[in-house]
């Protein structure tokens, strides 16, 4: 074992993952792309960088458990359990949290460097595992001496997927032809009696992770987001 392995502190995941973050991945910051690093902001006297996501559905019953409320309870919540965290496991560590904020932080470029992110036609990262139920909650810098993380080994499912269902069930067509658009979708998720409205059939009807699929109260929440952005998206064009 080499002396850096001896040295690191091992990593308690037992307590995110009761909380529901139950996707972790450490990163040494030094080795991040510059493109990357560089959203991260300020980052002298940090070591490490700490992505953390869920998959599944148990991260929502936790919020609903915890009585959090407001326009982003997951955030809110996810906040605080890192604090509790950071409190409890590392509290002689410096530690600053650059997502959930207000900068542009590069999760997708970070999940792929984890091994999260594979593409979809319905333009919503897929796991093999988790399928599209999952997402990232928090992107934490830290003073810690973690042992970083190797990235997951999966495929994107979707280059084996023979049937494309998720192709099929888009009401908007706006996945036919291999090429995602944006302006059928939205136009579709906007217009009067939309199916779309609080939901994405497409991905709905994605096979693959099925049994971690959201229940529909957490699905109509994340969907009320992204169709208010949409709105102001458009309303700006």
């Amino acid at each position: 074992m080499s002396d850096t392995a001896a040295a690191a502190q091992p990593f308690p995941a037992a307590p995110l993952n009761l909380a529901g973050l139950n996707r972790q991945h450490v990163f040494d910051l030094a080795q991040l792309p510059p493109e990357v690093k560089r959203t991260l902001g300020a980052t002298d006297g940090y070591r490490q960088l700490i992505l953390l996501g869920h998959g599944g559905r148990q991260l929502w019953e936790c919020v609903k458990a915890s009585g959090i409320a407001g326009e982003h309870p997951i955030d809110g919540f996810c906040v605080q359990t890192v604090a509790r965290w950071f409190a409890e496991f590392l509290p002689d560590r410096r530690y600053r949290i650059v997502y959930p904020g207000e900068q542009t932080v590069g999760l997708q470029q970070l999940g792929k460097l984890a091994g999260w992110h594979q593409p979809s036609p319905f333009m919503v990262a897929i796991d093999a595992k988790w399928g599209s139920w999952f997402a990232y909650r928090a992107a934490i810098l830290a003073d810690s001496d973690f042992l970083p993380f190797f990235p997951v080994d999966r495929r994107s499912p979707c280059e084996t997927c023979p049937s494309q269902p998720c192709i099929v069930a888009c009401p908007a067509g706006a996945l036919t032809g291999g090429a995602f658009s944006f302006d059928l979708c939205s136009a579709y998720r906007l217009s009067t009696g939309s199916r779309c409205a609080s939901a994405c059939l497409a991905r709905n009807a994605c096979p693959i992770g099925a049994e971690h699929r959201y229940d529909d109260e957490q699905i109509r929440h994340s969907y009320s987001h992204s169709l208010a952005m949409i709105k102001v998206y458009t309303a700006r064009r």
